[in-house]
C-alpha cells in the first residue's frame, strides 16, 4: 500500500490544489476569462507549456516518493528541481503577453482615424481587459507547477514516519 497508494494520492493533491483554485475563482470571472483565452495565443503557450510541465513532474514525483529498499529512488530529484524553477517563467511569460496587450490597446485608442468612442472610460477597460488573461494563466501554471516538489518532500517525510522510520534519514535533529 505504502509504495503505491500513497505516492499516487500525495500526487493527486497539486490535481485538486488547482481544481480548488479554479472553483474558488467567480463563475462569471471564470467566464470571461474562458471567453477570452480562445484567441489568445500567449495564453495557450503558457498553457501548453505548464500543463506539460506539470504532467512530467507528477510522473517524477509519484516516482520519487515510491520506497525501495534504498530508502527512495533519488534520480528524479535533479529533474524535478529544474522543472520547478522553469515554473518561475511562468508569471514573465504572463507579463510578456500583459504587456503586449497593453501597447495593443493604448495604440489602438491613439491611432489616426480612430473611432472617437474608443477614448470613453468603458471601452479603454473592455479593451484592456484581456491584457489581464495572460497574466492569470502565467501564475495559475507558476502555482501549480511549484507543489509537486514540495509534495515530494512532504511524501516522503510522511511515508517514512507511517513506515516505523525517522522522518528524515541521514540527517539528525
Amino acid at each position: 500500500m505504502i509504495s503505491y497508494v500513497l505516492p499516487t494520492a500525495f500526487c493527486l493533491v497539486p490535481v485538486v490544489g488547482a481544481a480548488l483554485v479554479a472553483i474558488a475563482i467567480p463563475s462569471e470571472a471564470m467566464g470571461d476569462y474562458l471567453k477570452r483565452v480562445r484567441s489568445s495565443p500567449i495564453d495557450w503557450l503558457i498553457l501548453s507549456l505548464g500543463s506539460i510541465l506539470f504532467l512530467t513532474q507528477s510522473i517524477l514525483a509519484w516516482r520519487a516518493m515510491r520506497p525501495n529498499a534504498d530508502g527512495f529512488d533519488e534520480r528524479p530529484d535533479r529533474w524535478l528541481n529544474h522543472l520547478a524553477s522553469a515554473a518561475e517563467w511562468f508569471p514573465l511569460l504572463g507579463l510578456i503577453g500583459t504587456v503586449a496587450a497593453i501597447l495593443q490597446t493604448f495604440s489602438s485608442i491613439g491611432a489616426p482615424g480612430a473611432d472617437p468612442n474608443s477614448t470613453v472610460p468603458r471601452e479603454i477597460i473592455r479593451r484592456y481587459a484581456p491584457a489581464i488573461t495572460a497574466t492569470g494563466s502565467g501564475l495559475f501554471m507558476a502555482l501549480i507547477n511549484i507543489l509537486p516538489t514540495w509534495i515530494v518532500m512532504l511524501g516522503r517525510d510522511l511515508i517514512r514516519s507511517l513506515a516505523g522510520g525517522p522522518a528524515r534519514s541521514g540527517t539528525s535533529r
